[in-house]
């Protein structure tokens, strides 16, 4: 089956300005199959996911947290939730506005804290192509980090899988899905 996901999206969970509601509608309509609502670790307001199970939609629906690590300064690392795996996804590498090899070594500091499975080679959703080099040994995935509705569906991911929250997130750690952008820019709609 033929899936398209992002992996990086934010709501008034933390600091997006789309509603749980809200981004669903928007990537349903964008022709999305799963998202992944990862709002950030320190402004995560309590049991803010708790709708998500009462929500209606043919939508799958991952939660997680982009969480705030420090590691000579702070990096950003989403942990996304299947139903029994876990994906850790080191994010947007290209605004820490450091030099390709303290980038690197930003991104290896952090593989020995957290069993990162994947890179973002986006940055809001924009292609960071100078990321996508076999020196960083991970799987790169295209993500929109969408905090609003112009950010949503700028970058994503295809592959062909099941649908199932822990074999995409298996398909993911393998490589096996591709990265898509779009260079349309989204008019707000109400």
């Amino acid at each position: 089956m033929h899936l398209k996901g992002a992996l990086h999206t934010h709501t008034t969970c933390s600091d997006g300005e789309l509603t749980i509601e809200e981004a669903v509608r928007i990537y349903t309509g964008l022709g999305f199959d799963f998202i992944a609502l990862t709002d950030h670790d320190y402004l995560m307001r309590p049991d803010c996911y708790r709708s998500v199970a009462a929500l209606k939609t043919a939508l799958i629906i991952f939660t997680g947290v982009e969480m705030t690590v420090f590691e000579k300064g702070y990096v950003h690392v989403n942990r996304i939730d299947g139903d029994k795996d876990v994906l850790h996804v080191f994010n947007h590498p290209s605004e820490l506005d450091l030099p390709m090899e303290k980038a690197i070594e930003r991104i290896c500091a952090v593989s020995e804290k957290f069993p990162l499975d994947a890179v973002e080679v986006t940055s809001k959703g924009f292609r960071a192509p100078e990321f996508e080099i076999p020196r960083i040994p991970l799987p790169k995935v295209a993500t929109d980090d969408s905090h609003t509705r112009i950010g949503c569906g700028r970058a994503w991911i295809e592959m062909d899988c099941m649908r199932d929250k822990d074999k995409i997130i298996r398909a993911i750690r393998h490589g096996d899905f591709w990265n898509c952008y779009t260079e349309t820019r989204y008019l707000f709609i109400k």
